[in-house]
């Protein structure tokens, strides 16, 4: 490979090594699982949600128990160590490293058996949390412990760092929800643990009791002490016993590979309010926490204002208590939270009983791993101290000492977390990158660990210790007590092959940090990137892990990540495509730069729909970066024949127009129609689109005449030709002239000839020509200034309003444009508040475009389709179409897949005249194809209406505001 196309570092670091012939053919001989050691497969897992990074050997994806021990046993023949994985979400890197990684999430997901009478469940280690309370759920049961991470997380990692969530207060931890365990030993050796029988290993009771004064003393008694073994839970006055079950959660992989566990369910209630209480601080909102626990809520959460970033509704304070409560009726749940909030000193409050209400003010909260990791002022912020606990009577003081230890330092940081049982996340802005900010990152590590101690908490109050904390154990239990935690260890595991570096003889906790490989100055790139500073580094490093984007279902308006839900894989989901953009950079296992098969592979698959670039709590925007890759990829090379004809769309369609009949006709010949899509790359499944016979600008240069004048900028309407209304979807532009000039009493412009967004040059990664497309525009289009332009495709919106001022940073037209742009609802709303549509009563299905649920926002059609009497939600999620992707050959199965997640069942289940809504051509096609349904974008179905009924001249809108004044 060429040197200029290396984006990583002048001094490549040395290429990790690869697994042994040997070690490989005989692992696949024992299992049946699918073993997987190529570059991306590693690449997927170099990291997990924390500043870690270690490179694996291999990925080995079991089908079930056995194929566990088999690989367990190979392993331990051939000395390589292995790291039990599931959702990768886990903060201090314990699900990372260098041996074979087992992914537990492939085919260990099953709920083996449910027992409302014994409220119990036995399950599998990859089971995700979500699937087995939605399996309790008609029980009117659940699994207590939920952490932020629920749609995603697995029971196996759950158990293995023993965590928590907020609901810990009335629940407990994981530890205190586990009833059995099936665990393999390194070597292969199964054993069944629980309450009251054997200990674990042959040793472990005669270590216990040379040793009960020293376990007896050493452990602080706080509801959320997670580090270290809980070597405790084996001393034989344990309430039923010596509990090794507890002995064994939160054990980070170190001492066995779960294959079972036989968890307790609790009584969900059936109804829950939330107080939400203000308080001047965090440090008031810590000190009334306590005080709250005796009135018994589910919840006491805290976080203050430097984590909301957009107006939540919050009551007055620059801090808030989160205090949920239950109850068997919504009456009975929202006095619960009337007490408390009566109770509370608080500076404001509210109690929220709306279940939607609810769902809204927690997101915040659980996006908040995430959402933490970018400062205000768009500086980074990252774990490392991210989840220790302290008595919940000392947390007022606690974080009064840690603020000021963060101001010594010249650090910030956002703490949140679980106020109720004293503990407390935080994201930090430390420099992990250069000498000097790592130097800080370990004495702030240190001294915090000794103010943790002194306070009388724990390290890790929920995530466990990993390779961030467990260096630190010895400050918080002593040197005795730490030693005896590898005693423990060799015990269990005396060939140290399960997760080393981890809990017992730890790595440093400033060796491995997953910055150190990435290019000490910018790469050369395309995309301005004004939120990361310019760097394409520092925006594939928003990804922090936490996986949102691995959620198997989507509720409400979201969107990502459509490829993973339609295939399941890692190496198509937002975080997956990141990691192995992050390997790219890096060079050291990802080798080929920006001509890498690897991330080509897996960005194939991207629909390039942003909507992690609006539901990603950190805004990771793969859609750029795939136009960034695709532009480097191909640059100089022969492209796919599908970039050619859909990435060049607008030419070829200026160019067909004056001959759209006989093309018309050509295209229904089937063994023509079956030539061109093969020779353009176009599914095979797939119709071509039918060519308007009278383009958009043509009939509206005919309608107003050649002789029309414009005697003021007053009374005009900038509307945007796009090229899919313009050559093959008319009436839309013919529908909403007739709508803006009946609403707003202005005439529509017409458009400048040869005007474009770039938006399939974008997609497909043509990223010099749509620059010199973009420019073209702005030569010639001349907006009055101040005056808004109405574009009326989504897409075509979105890339006008994000892509157009990230391709041409230093043109100040593109930055003027991009704010000018208004969606067709917008507009109306904000140029014409006085008008009223006409009222259609009847309900309405379809599909909100994920670009505008990404970048535009849907409010503004919300609201107006209220108006209109338009009942029901539009479907989230994406068509599947998703411009020239679904047209691409190859993407067909994907394509359809997406589109059976949610919008043609809805389609499907709507009543006999329900109004079918889609303002994106592509969902609009995607429907016509899969489900023989017109669906009709809003201005469409508003210009009916007033066909319909006879415009009032009371409610017409002709004095709306007037932006020049």
């Amino acid at each position: 490979m060429a040197e200029q196309h290396r984006p990583h570092s002048e001094t490549p670091s040395a290429t990790p090594p690869a697994a042994p012939p040997a070690f490989v053919a005989a692992l696949r001989s024992a299992v049946r699982g699918a073993s997987d050691f190529g570059a991306a497969a590693r690449a997927l897992t170099t990291m997990d949600a924390s500043n870690y990074r270690r490179v694996p050997l291999g990925v080995l994806a079991p089908r079930d128990a056995d194929d566990i021990a088999a690989a367990l046993a190979v392993c331990r023949e051939h000395g390589v160590p292995v790291v039990a994985r599931g959702g990768g979400t886990s903060i201090a890197g314990q699900a990372t490293g260098t041996g074979l990684v087992l992914d537990l999430t492939r085919h260990l997901r099953t709920i083996l058996d449910l027992d409302p009478a014994a409220r119990t469940a036995v399950v599998q280690p990859g089971v995700i949390l979500d699937d087995l309370r939605a399996a309790a759920a008609p029980h009117g049961l659940t699994f207590g412990p939920d952490p932020s991470t629920h749609s995603r997380c697995t029971l196996g990692g759950m158990i293995g760092n023993n965590s928590c969530g907020a609901h810990s207060v009335a629940w407990g931890t994981t530890a205190d929800n586990v009833r059995k365990l099936s665990v393999v030993r390194y070597g292969g050796e199964a054993l069944r643990l629980e309450q009251g029988g054997a200990e674990g290993p042959e040793g472990v009771p005669a270590l216990i009791a040379s040793h009960l004064a020293l376990l007896r003393t050493g452990y602080p008694d706080l509801p959320r002490r997670i580090s270290g073994y809980a070597l405790d839970a084996l001393l034989p006055e344990h309430p039923g016993g010596p509990d090794p079950v507890r002995a064994f959660c939160g054990s980070e992989g170190t001492l066995g590979v779960v294959t079972e566990a036989t968890v307790r369910l609790v009584e969900a209630p059936r109804a829950r309010a939330l107080a939400v209480l203000g308080y001047a601080d965090e440090t008031a909102a810590a000190d009334a926490a306590p005080g709250l626990l005796p009135y018994r809520p589910l919840t006491v959460e805290g976080m203050a204002a430097d984590l909301v970033r957009e107006s939540a509704g919050l009551p007055r304070g620059a801090a808030w208590l989160f205090v949920e409560t239950g109850g068997d009726t919504p009456a009975e749940a929202r006095a619960h939270a009337e007490r408390i909030l009566r109770a509370a000193d608080a500076t404001d409050g509210t109690v929220v009983t709306d279940p939607a209400g609810q769902r809204a003010l927690w997101r915040i909260r659980e996006d908040a791993a995430g959402t933490a990791t970018r400062m205000r002022d768009g500086s980074e912020a990252w774990p490392g101290w991210e989840d220790c606990a302290v008595p919940p009577a000392r947390l007022g003081a606690y974080l009064r000492d840690f603020r000021a230890l963060l101001a010594g330092h010249g650090l910030r940081g956002t703490p949140y977390g679980h106020f109720g049982d004293g503990c407390i996340h935080v994201r930090i802005d430390f420099d992990l990158v250069g000498a000097d900010g790592v130097a800080r990152f370990r004495r702030f590590s240190e001294e915090t660990a000794d103010l943790v101690v002194a306070h009388g908490g724990s390290l890790s109050g929920e995530h466990g210790d990993g390779q961030a904390r467990a260096e630190l154990l010895p400050r918080m239990y002593g040197d005795e007590l730490v030693a005896l935690f590898g005693r423990f260890k060799d015990l269990w595991d005396p060939d140290g092959g399960l997760n080393p570096g981890i809990l017992a003889r730890p790595a440093r906790l400033d060796t491995n940090l997953r910055f150190a490989v990435l290019p000490k100055r910018p790469v050369d790139v395309e995309f301005g990137y004004p939120r990361d500073g310019g760097d394409f580094a520092g925006a594939v490093r928003r990804c922090v892990g936490v996986a949102k984007c691995r959620t198997t279902e989507v509720s409400g308006a979201g969107v990502m990540c459509p490829s993973f839900r339609a295939t399941g894989e890692e190496a198509h989901s937002t975080r997956g495509r990141a990691r192995l953009l992050h390997e790219m950079l890096a060079g050291e296992v990802v080798t080929d730069g920006w001509r890498s098969t690897e991330v080509r592979d897996a960005l194939d698959l991207c629909l390039s729909c942003k909507g992690c670039r609006g539901d990603c709590p950190v805004g990771v925007d793969m859609a750029t970066y795939k136009a960034e890759f695709l532009h480097h990829h191909y640059r100089g090379r022969l492209r796919p024949a599908a970039h050619y004809a859909m990435g060049r769309l607008p030419r070829w369609l200026r160019l067909a127009a004056p001959f759209a009949r006989p093309l018309n006709a050509l295209a229904r010949l089937r063994p023509l129609a079956a030539l061109v899509k093969r020779l353009a790359g176009i599914a095979p499944e797939r119709t071509i689109p039918a060519l308007a016979t009278q383009t958009y600008s043509r009939w509206l240069r005919r309608r107003q005449g050649g002789g029309t004048h414009i005697l003021s900028t007053d009374r005009v309407v900038a509307l945007w030709a796009d090229t899919f209304t313009e050559h093959l979807s008319p009436q839309v532009g013919r529908a909403a002239v007739r709508v803006l000039e009946e609403a707003t009493g202005r005439t529509v412009l017409p458009a400048p000839r040869g005007v474009c967004c770039g938006l399939t040059y974008v997609s497909t990664g043509q990223l010099d020509a749509a620059r010199r497309v973009m420019r073209r525009t702005l030569d010639r289009l001349r907006l009055f200034p101040g005056r808004p332009l109405v574009v009326l495709e989504p897409s075509c919106a979105a890339t006008l309003r994000t892509d157009l001022p990230e391709l041409l940073p230093d043109d100040p037209r593109a930055a003027e444009l991009a704010s000018s742009v208004r969606t067709f609802a917008q507009y109306l709303e904000e140029y014409a508040p006085d008008w009223t549509p006409p009222r259609l009563d009847r309900p309405a299905a379809g599909q909100t475009h994920c670009h505008q649920h990404a970048v535009l926002g849907d409010a503004a059609e919300r609201r107006l389709r209220a108006r209109m009497g338009l009942t029901g939600e539009l479907s989230g999620g994406c068509c599947g179409l998703a411009g020239n992707f679904g047209f691409e050959r190859g993407h067909w199965e994907v394509s359809v897949a997406c589109a059976e997640e949610r919008l043609l069942p809805a389609v499907r289940g709507a009543a006999p005249g329900t109004e079918l809504l889609a303002d994106g051509f592509s969902c609009r096609t995607q429907l016509d194809q899969l489900a023989g349904r017109r669906a009709r974008h809003l201005a469409e179905v508003i210009a009916e209406g007033l066909e319909a009924s006879p415009p009032d001249p009371a409610g017409r809108g002709l004095s709306g505001p007037d932006p020049a004044r």
